[in-house]
């Protein structure tokens, strides 16, 4: 799961700005998915994605995870798999009300059903995620990082553990530190090279690390088959929500600005591939609904245990098992991210489709036709179909409990 990367960042969904070559043949190979929808911030969707419920159930501050919630990393080791996590963490509350020892923090991984991992953004001042990076593994600070690339040593860390597990089921979560600025040098960028440089800030060092997550993505692939268990595994790439707001993608339909943080397509249609050659024989698109609370009901149905009560997501087993899967007919967002200095403007609920997205206030828009949400449908325009669909929309809506968003700004 990369970071801050939209929809529109992919070459297989049409963009003309980065080359994604492993993840364009993983796409073609695989499962493309065209209405993957995450939450518009990072932790709302980290949250979600690890415990298959929406945020209003378990969210309770940014850059944190409730300790009494179940991941699915819980759920996969209790299932008998070795689990690890690498990458971003941003679940420890540190800047948040819900203070731990450092102690505490060190096994917060393990309390979330983690065996291994190896993290950036984990205790205190966060540090440097890419050159010279601040990282802790399995308890310790790592040292002599001096000349090392945050992004590198984490997926090495997942080589590592794949190569420890490869004679058991194992469970590999990376939620990965690219692609979030600041927008600085890869090592595949030629201002690397100079040690003054490497921290270099400019939006254009970008589509560098667009191009290095994809090399990483590639990385892994081959080492899966290296060891043999290319029939064997699931890999899924996704992304936590939209690309920055500052940037803006070439695509074939023209530029797309990203909406991060923001709850439009621009800041909430992420890309998705799967990847399961052992099932799924030919690669094709699914151009039908998926939500973030529907990976864990999915993994515990692969792993054949039940899905605990209290989830809210929907499981894609025969989907990502090659067989046909029922489809979703709505996608529901509760953005509230709790966080000091955020954009009150955007938070809110809603219940979109396909085409269609009604949100707590009462705006409704044909998102098919305007995904920048410019103009909402106004009442005597709408026809009678519309008009159906905000009456099943606004029941999902009034089915979750009240929640004090303050009012939107004007739009």
């Amino acid at each position: 799961m990369t970071d801050d990367m939209g929809y529109e960042c992919l070459s297989s969904n049409g963009c003309l700005s980065y080359n994604t070559p492993a993840l364009d043949n993983l796409a073609e190979k695989g499962i493309r998915f065209t209405h993957a929808y995450s939450q518009p911030l990072c932790t709302p969707s980290r949250v979600k994605i690890m415990t298959g419920k929406y945020n209003y159930r378990n969210y309770k501050a940014f850059g944190y995870l409730d300790e009494n919630e179940k991941t699915f990393g819980t759920l996969l080791k209790e299932a008998g798999y070795a689990t690890c996590v690498v990458g971003k963490w941003q679940l420890n509350g540190v800047n948040s009300e819900f203070k731990s020892t450092d102690k505490e923090l060190l096994i917060r991984p393990q309390h979330f059903g983690f065996n291994d991992y190896c993290l950036w953004n984990f205790i205190g001042n966060s540090g440097n995620r890419y050159a010279d990076p601040k990282l802790y593994q399995n308890g310790k600070e790592l040292k002599d990082l001096k000349d090392r690339y945050g992004p590198d040593v984490v997926s090495d860390y997942a080589v590592e553990f794949m190569d420890r597990n490869k004679e058991r089921p194992f469970f590999l979560y990376y939620p990965m530190i690219l692609v979030h600025s600041p927008f600085v040098p890869t090592p595949d960028s030629e201002e690397w090279k100079h040690k003054n440089s490497r921290h270099t800030r400019n939006d254009r060092f970008f589509k560098d690390m667009v191009e290095y997550t994809d090399k990483i993505v590639q990385k892994l692939i081959s080492h899966i088959e290296e060891l043999g268990l290319t029939n064997n595994t699931i890999f899924i790439f996704t992304a936590d929500n939209g690309t920055h707001y500052s940037l803006t993608t070439q695509t074939v339909n023209g530029p797309f600005r990203g909406g991060k943080g923001t709850m439009p397509d621009a800041g909430t249609h992420v890309p998705m591939v799967v990847y399961n050659p052992g099932k799924i024989k030919t690669g094709f698109e699914y151009n039908e609904l998926f939500e973030f609370s529907d990976f864990l009901p999915s993994f515990a149905d692969f792993a054949g245990i039940v899905v605990p009560e209290g989830i809210d997501g929907k499981s894609y087993y025969p989907l990502l098992n090659g067989q046909k899967q029922e489809a979703r007919k709505t996608v529901f967002v509760h953005y509230d991210p709790l966080k000091k200095g955020g954009n009150e403007r955007w938070y809110g609920r809603f219940v979109r489709n396909k085409e269609h997205k009604l949100y707590s206030d009462g705006r409704f828009y044909n998102v098919g036709q305007d995904s920048r949400e410019k103009k909402p449908i106004p009442d005597e325009q709408m026809t009678s179909k519309e008009k159906t669909l905000i009456k099943i929309f606004q029941t999902q809506l009034n089915s979750a409990p009240p929640h004090n968003f303050k009012q939107p700004a004007e739009y």
